[in-house]
Protein backbone atom coordinates (compact mmCIF):
# COMPACT_ATOMS: atom_id res chain seq x y z
CA UNK A 1 0.00 0.00 0.00
CA UNK A 2 1.19 3.59 -1.02
CA UNK A 3 0.55 6.32 2.01
CA UNK A 4 0.38 9.75 0.84
CA UNK A 5 -0.13 12.97 3.03
CA UNK A 6 -0.55 15.85 0.58
CA UNK A 7 -0.75 19.25 1.43
CA UNK A 8 -2.88 20.63 -1.54
CA UNK A 9 -6.50 18.81 -3.16
CA UNK A 10 -4.49 19.90 -6.19
CA UNK A 11 -1.78 17.91 -4.85
CA UNK A 12 -4.15 14.93 -3.63
CA UNK A 13 -5.79 15.33 -7.12
CA UNK A 14 -2.87 14.51 -8.91
CA UNK A 15 -2.12 11.36 -6.96
CA UNK A 16 -5.11 9.45 -7.84
CA UNK A 17 -5.32 10.09 -10.93
CA UNK A 18 -2.12 8.71 -11.15
CA UNK A 19 -2.39 5.92 -8.65
CA UNK A 20 -3.58 2.84 -10.39
CA UNK A 21 -5.65 -0.37 -8.60
CA UNK A 22 -7.70 0.48 -5.85
CA UNK A 23 -7.61 4.48 -4.18
CA UNK A 24 -9.01 5.62 -1.01
CA UNK A 25 -8.92 9.00 0.96
CA UNK A 26 -8.59 9.35 4.65
CA UNK A 27 -10.28 11.98 6.20
CA UNK A 28 -12.48 10.92 9.50
CA UNK A 29 -11.38 7.18 8.50
CA UNK A 30 -14.74 5.63 10.02
CA UNK A 31 -15.29 3.95 7.28
CA UNK A 32 -12.07 3.10 5.38
CA UNK A 33 -10.36 1.64 8.34
CA UNK A 34 -13.25 -0.65 9.36
CA UNK A 35 -13.18 -1.71 6.07
CA UNK A 36 -9.09 -2.05 5.89
CA UNK A 37 -9.36 -3.94 9.43
CA UNK A 38 -11.94 -6.38 8.25
CA UNK A 39 -10.71 -6.77 4.63
CA UNK A 40 -13.71 -5.70 3.00
CA UNK A 41 -11.07 -3.60 0.78
CA UNK A 42 -7.49 -3.04 0.70
CA UNK A 43 -6.40 -0.03 -0.90
CA UNK A 44 -3.49 0.56 -3.40
CA UNK A 45 -3.05 3.89 -2.59
CA UNK A 46 -4.31 6.11 0.55
CA UNK A 47 -4.37 9.25 0.22
CA UNK A 48 -4.68 11.26 4.25
CA UNK A 49 -5.84 14.73 3.40
CA UNK A 50 -6.37 15.60 7.15
CA UNK A 51 -3.15 17.23 6.96
CA UNK A 52 -4.11 19.81 4.37
CA UNK A 53 -4.93 23.45 5.16
CA UNK A 54 -8.07 24.25 6.37
CA UNK A 55 -9.66 20.61 6.29
CA UNK A 56 -11.66 21.48 10.28
CA UNK A 57 -12.59 24.97 9.48
CA UNK A 58 -16.07 25.79 9.33
CA UNK A 59 -16.38 29.56 8.75
CA UNK A 60 -19.51 31.66 8.20
CA UNK A 61 -19.21 33.55 4.89
CA UNK A 62 -19.78 37.38 4.78
CA UNK A 63 -23.52 36.23 2.85
CA UNK A 64 -24.86 34.48 5.64
CA UNK A 65 -23.62 30.80 4.17
CA UNK A 66 -21.35 28.66 5.61
CA UNK A 67 -18.18 26.50 5.15
CA UNK A 68 -16.94 23.44 5.69
CA UNK A 69 -13.36 21.71 5.38
CA UNK A 70 -14.07 18.08 4.77
CA UNK A 71 -12.15 17.11 7.75
CA UNK A 72 -14.67 18.97 9.86
CA UNK A 73 -16.33 16.00 12.76
CA UNK A 74 -19.71 15.14 13.97
CA UNK A 75 -18.52 16.59 17.33
CA UNK A 76 -16.83 19.47 15.73
CA UNK A 77 -20.56 20.58 13.89
CA UNK A 78 -22.10 19.57 17.44
CA UNK A 79 -19.92 22.05 19.60
CA UNK A 80 -20.31 25.27 17.04
CA UNK A 81 -23.31 26.61 18.46
CA UNK A 82 -23.72 29.14 15.60
CA UNK A 83 -23.79 26.59 12.93
CA UNK A 84 -26.29 24.68 15.28
CA UNK A 85 -29.10 27.16 15.15
CA UNK A 86 -28.97 28.12 11.21
CA UNK A 87 -28.86 24.75 10.23
CA UNK A 88 -30.26 22.43 13.81
CA UNK A 89 -31.59 19.94 11.62
CA UNK A 90 -28.48 19.07 9.45
CA UNK A 91 -26.45 19.25 12.67
CA UNK A 92 -28.87 16.75 14.75
CA UNK A 93 -28.31 14.60 11.42
CA UNK A 94 -24.56 14.50 11.68
CA UNK A 95 -24.92 13.63 15.67
CA UNK A 96 -27.02 10.93 14.89
CA UNK A 97 -23.98 9.17 13.57
CA UNK A 98 -22.62 6.51 15.73
CA UNK A 99 -21.31 6.65 19.26
CA UNK A 100 -19.53 9.79 20.85
CA UNK A 101 -16.18 8.39 19.91
CA UNK A 102 -17.16 8.00 16.14
CA UNK A 103 -18.71 11.76 16.16
CA UNK A 104 -15.18 12.43 17.25
CA UNK A 105 -13.90 11.87 13.75
CA UNK A 106 -16.52 11.14 11.67
CA UNK A 107 -17.17 13.27 8.86
CA UNK A 108 -20.49 14.53 6.26
CA UNK A 109 -18.09 13.82 3.55
CA UNK A 110 -17.18 10.52 4.26
CA UNK A 111 -21.23 10.22 4.74
CA UNK A 112 -21.71 11.07 1.29
CA UNK A 113 -19.18 9.18 -0.41
CA UNK A 114 -19.60 6.22 1.43
CA UNK A 115 -22.64 5.89 -0.64
CA UNK A 116 -25.19 4.18 1.53
CA UNK A 117 -28.60 4.58 1.30
CA UNK A 118 -29.26 5.00 4.92
CA UNK A 119 -26.88 7.95 4.95
CA UNK A 120 -27.80 10.23 8.18
CA UNK A 121 -26.79 13.06 6.96
CA UNK A 122 -27.35 13.22 3.56
CA UNK A 123 -31.44 13.73 3.47
CA UNK A 124 -30.67 16.24 5.79
CA UNK A 125 -27.40 18.66 3.28
CA UNK A 126 -29.79 17.67 0.11
CA UNK A 127 -32.95 19.11 1.79
CA UNK A 128 -30.71 22.00 3.09
CA UNK A 129 -29.73 22.76 -0.30
CA UNK A 130 -25.72 21.87 0.51
CA UNK A 131 -23.31 21.65 -2.64
CA UNK A 132 -19.15 20.35 -2.40
CA UNK A 133 -16.50 21.57 -4.39
CA UNK A 134 -14.94 19.14 -6.55
CA UNK A 135 -11.78 19.76 -7.27
CA UNK A 136 -10.37 17.71 -9.81
CA UNK A 137 -7.44 17.21 -12.68
CA UNK A 138 -9.28 19.71 -14.77
CA UNK A 139 -9.73 22.15 -11.81
CA UNK A 140 -12.83 22.91 -9.19
CA UNK A 141 -16.13 22.18 -10.07
CA UNK A 142 -19.62 22.74 -7.37
CA UNK A 143 -21.93 19.24 -7.46
CA UNK A 144 -25.71 19.62 -5.71
CA UNK A 145 -24.98 16.92 -3.02
CA UNK A 146 -28.00 14.81 -4.71
CA UNK A 147 -25.94 14.50 -7.81
CA UNK A 148 -23.35 12.99 -5.96
CA UNK A 149 -24.50 9.70 -5.13
CA UNK A 150 -25.22 6.99 -7.54
CA UNK A 151 -26.37 3.89 -6.02
CA UNK A 152 -24.92 1.48 -3.37
CA UNK A 153 -21.51 2.80 -2.53
CA UNK A 154 -21.36 4.53 -5.80
CA UNK A 155 -20.67 8.62 -6.70
CA UNK A 156 -20.00 10.60 -9.75
CA UNK A 157 -16.95 11.50 -9.12
CA UNK A 158 -14.66 10.84 -11.51
CA UNK A 159 -11.12 9.44 -11.35
CA UNK A 160 -8.62 11.50 -9.52
CA UNK A 161 -11.79 14.21 -8.27
CA UNK A 162 -11.88 14.64 -4.81
CA UNK A 163 -14.64 16.17 -2.31
CA UNK A 164 -12.39 19.76 -1.00
CA UNK A 165 -15.16 21.54 0.40
CA UNK A 166 -18.49 21.63 1.72
CA UNK A 167 -21.16 24.92 1.25
CA UNK A 168 -23.97 25.30 3.27
CA UNK A 169 -26.27 27.89 1.88
CA UNK A 170 -27.30 31.16 3.95
CA UNK A 171 -30.07 30.18 5.99
CA UNK A 172 -32.35 33.46 5.88
CA UNK A 173 -34.96 34.80 7.45
CA UNK A 174 -38.37 32.58 8.74
CA UNK A 175 -36.43 29.53 7.74
CA UNK A 176 -36.03 26.57 9.25
CA UNK A 177 -34.52 22.58 8.74
CA UNK A 178 -35.63 18.94 10.87
CA UNK A 179 -34.55 15.23 10.76
CA UNK A 180 -36.04 12.15 11.67
CA UNK A 181 -34.90 8.64 11.51
CA UNK A 182 -36.46 5.15 12.25
CA UNK A 183 -34.11 2.95 13.89
CA UNK A 184 -35.15 -0.57 15.46
CA UNK A 185 -32.18 0.31 18.56
CA UNK A 186 -32.82 3.06 20.55
CA UNK A 187 -29.12 4.79 19.36
CA UNK A 188 -25.94 3.51 17.30
CA UNK A 189 -28.33 2.03 14.22
CA UNK A 190 -28.63 2.21 10.29
CA UNK A 191 -31.44 4.23 9.81
CA UNK A 192 -34.66 2.03 8.51
CA UNK A 193 -36.23 5.17 7.26
CA UNK A 194 -34.62 9.11 7.57
CA UNK A 195 -36.95 11.95 6.13
CA UNK A 196 -35.49 15.47 6.39
CA UNK A 197 -36.77 18.90 5.32
CA UNK A 198 -36.59 22.07 4.88
CA UNK A 199 -38.69 25.06 4.60
CA UNK A 200 -39.31 28.86 4.32
CA UNK A 201 -42.12 31.06 5.54
CA UNK A 202 -44.01 34.64 4.81
CA UNK A 203 -45.96 34.90 7.70
CA UNK A 204 -48.15 31.45 7.79
CA UNK A 205 -47.85 30.10 4.62
CA UNK A 206 -44.73 27.86 3.62
CA UNK A 207 -43.43 29.76 0.15
CA UNK A 208 -40.22 27.18 -0.43
CA UNK A 209 -39.95 23.42 0.95
CA UNK A 210 -36.74 21.04 0.19
CA UNK A 211 -38.04 16.84 1.04
CA UNK A 212 -35.42 14.44 1.00
CA UNK A 213 -36.04 10.88 1.96
CA UNK A 214 -33.06 8.32 3.08
CA UNK A 215 -33.15 4.27 3.37
CA UNK A 216 -36.48 4.29 0.57
CA UNK A 217 -34.19 3.69 -2.70
CA UNK A 218 -30.87 2.54 -4.09
CA UNK A 219 -29.76 6.52 -3.70
CA UNK A 220 -31.47 9.13 -1.18
CA UNK A 221 -34.10 11.16 -2.90
CA UNK A 222 -34.78 15.01 -3.27
CA UNK A 223 -38.81 14.53 -3.78
CA UNK A 224 -40.23 17.84 -5.53
CA UNK A 225 -43.70 16.12 -5.24
CA UNK A 226 -43.34 16.56 -1.02
CA UNK A 227 -42.40 20.25 -1.69
CA UNK A 228 -45.12 21.21 -3.91
CA UNK A 229 -47.67 18.94 -1.29
CA UNK A 230 -47.15 21.91 1.41
CA UNK A 231 -45.81 25.06 -0.61
CA UNK A 232 -48.57 27.84 -0.42
CA UNK A 233 -49.74 25.91 2.72
CA UNK A 234 -50.04 26.86 6.34
CA UNK A 235 -49.20 23.09 6.83
CA UNK A 236 -52.78 22.01 7.53
CA UNK A 237 -53.57 18.46 7.72
CA UNK A 238 -54.60 18.56 4.27
CA UNK A 239 -51.02 19.80 3.56
CA UNK A 240 -49.66 17.07 5.78
CA UNK A 241 -52.04 14.27 4.64
CA UNK A 242 -50.72 15.34 0.81
CA UNK A 243 -46.98 15.53 2.10
CA UNK A 244 -47.31 12.06 3.66
CA UNK A 245 -48.76 10.31 0.39
CA UNK A 246 -46.07 11.60 -1.71
CA UNK A 247 -43.06 10.59 0.79
CA UNK A 248 -44.96 7.14 0.41
CA UNK A 249 -45.36 6.99 -3.37
CA UNK A 250 -41.57 8.25 -3.80
CA UNK A 251 -40.49 5.05 -2.12
CA UNK A 252 -38.83 2.25 -3.81
CA UNK A 253 -37.58 0.34 -0.56
CA UNK A 254 -36.25 -3.54 -0.61
CA UNK A 255 -37.03 -5.91 2.31
CA UNK A 256 -34.69 -6.98 4.38
CA UNK A 257 -33.78 -8.06 7.97
CA UNK A 258 -34.68 -4.18 9.58
CA UNK A 259 -37.68 -3.44 7.65
CA UNK A 260 -40.15 -4.80 5.55
CA UNK A 261 -41.36 -2.57 1.88
CA UNK A 262 -44.75 -2.03 3.63
CA UNK A 263 -43.23 -0.87 6.66
CA UNK A 264 -40.53 1.77 5.11
CA UNK A 265 -43.36 3.27 2.63
CA UNK A 266 -45.76 4.03 5.52
CA UNK A 267 -42.93 5.15 8.01
CA UNK A 268 -41.42 7.74 5.51
CA UNK A 269 -44.99 9.20 5.17
CA UNK A 270 -45.41 9.59 9.20
CA UNK A 271 -41.91 10.72 9.65
CA UNK A 272 -42.39 13.64 6.66
CA UNK A 273 -45.33 14.75 8.74
CA UNK A 274 -43.36 14.71 12.06
CA UNK A 275 -40.30 16.35 10.32
CA UNK A 276 -42.41 18.80 8.57
CA UNK A 277 -43.96 20.05 12.15
CA UNK A 278 -40.92 20.42 13.41
CA UNK A 279 -38.98 23.01 10.70
CA UNK A 280 -42.10 24.48 10.68
CA UNK A 281 -42.46 25.30 14.27
CA UNK A 282 -38.18 26.58 13.78
CA UNK A 283 -38.93 28.88 10.74
CA UNK A 284 -41.49 30.37 13.49
CA UNK A 285 -38.85 30.75 16.05
CA UNK A 286 -41.23 28.00 18.57
CA UNK A 287 -38.54 25.53 18.62
CA UNK A 288 -35.07 25.36 18.94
Amino acid sequence: MNYHSPASFAEASALAANATGITRFLAGGTDVLVQLRSDVVTPDTLIDIKKIDGVHDITRNADGSWTLGVAATGAEMTEHADLGRDWPGLVEAMDLIGSTQVQGRATLTGNLCNGSPAADSVPAMIAAGVTVTVTGPSGDREVAVEDVPTGPGKTSLAKGEVISAINIPARGENGGDAYLRFIPRTEMDIAVVGVAVNLRLDGDIITEARVSLGAVAPTVLLVEDCAKAIIGSALDDAALDALAAAASAACNPIDDKRGTIAFRTEVAGVLAKRAAKIAYARAKGEQA
